[in-house]
């Protein structure tokens, strides 16, 4: 491998990296790396994203295995938690060199999060759980939450890494992070629910639901939910940032781990099975963006908002 390049005013090189998992993601988290001047190798399983980073600078890999043999951090940002192990024990933890840091800023289940540390550490490798909440467009303009789990050290180790990413914050032990990203998902899917309950209620009592929306910006409802998706259901506009099938996912794994711990959560619960029987309609809506739930709530309710009118 190449010597990696010095930092500004000759501070230490910066640390070969290596992304694995490059897709909507993936793919601007790698740009942002790239413009922060670390040396870069990525592998994605669909190619079709690798060739215009190569374009800008990044070293493209065959294999896992290859591009983690490469990174001395290895960045792992991956749909579920079957193809971050599948990726990891099937080559990436073996291939790398010992001590190497894994952080992986996938959404899985804290279970299996401790369950790849353990493995990890038998090993002689490191590894962190980093989960990300801000969807693409955090992504894009590096304002992620990253919410990591495990020790401090470790991540004051990864930090120069993920402060070009977002704002890190350790949450606990290995596995913590991926209980605040959970707390978070819970959060974001009620809170869309209510969003688009408050947007209906306005448009079936005859106001001007974006007026509405503008006039209710600022007060103790204001939030990140009401200002960004409740603008794309106004919009109508569902390419998505964070999907409906990544959104009932993880509302499945906070049920799952809620009953473990013996938390109750109903508006969770609720949650849960608007977005089951919004998806159940096409098949095509699990791809929309989380907040084109607004269509089924208009449903329920007996409106039909013509799309590109807005609302």
């Amino acid at each position: 491998m190449a010597a990696s390049p010095r930092g500004s005013s000759g501070s230490p090189p910066l640390p070969h990296l290596a992304l694995i998992g490059t897709g909507r993601m993936g793919r601007p988290v790698a740009e942002n790396l790239l413009r922060a001047g670390f040396p870069l190798t990525v592998y994605n399983r669909s190619a079709a994203s690798l060739a215009a980073l190569g374009e800008l600078g990044a070293r493209v890999a065959g294999s896992a295995a290859e591009a983690t043999a490469e990174g001395e951090r290895i960045i792992t940002l991956l749909p579920n938690g079957g193809v971050v192990t599948e990726v990891l024990l099937g080559g990436a933890f073996a291939a790398a060199r010992p001590g190497t840091l894994f952080v992986d800023m996938s959404s899985i289940h804290p279970a299996t999060a401790r369950d790849l540390g353990t493995r990890a550490q038998a090993l002689g490798l490191r590894f962190l759980d980093a989960p990300v909440s801000g969807g693409t467009a955090g992504a894009a303009r590096g304002e992620l939450a990253i919410m990591a789990g495990g020790p401090q050290e470790w991540i004051d180790e990864a930090r120069p890494v993920l402060d070009v990413l977002g704002r890190v914050t350790r949450v606990g032990p290995l596995g913590s992070g991926q209980l605040a990203k959970l707390v978070n998902q819970a959060i974001v899917g009620v809170t869309i629910g209510a969003v688009a309950e408050g947007l209906t209620l306005a448009r079936a009592g005859g106001a001007d639901p974006a007026q509405v929306r503008e006039a209710i910006l600022g007060g103790f409802c204001q939030s990140r939910i009401l200002t960004e998706h409740g603008a794309r259901m106004l919009e109508r506009n569902f390419i998505p940032g964070g999907t409906v099938a990544t959104q009932l996912k993880d509302l499945d794994t906070v049920l799952e781990v809620a009953a473990e711990v013996g938390a109750a959560l109903p508006l969770t619960t609720l949650a849960r099975q608007l977005y089951a029987e919004y998806a159940a309609g096409d098949s095509g809506r699990t791809g929309e963006d989380h907040s084109a739930l607004v269509r089924h709530i208009e449903a329920l309710s007996g409106l039909l908002v013509e799309e590109g009118t807005g609302m």
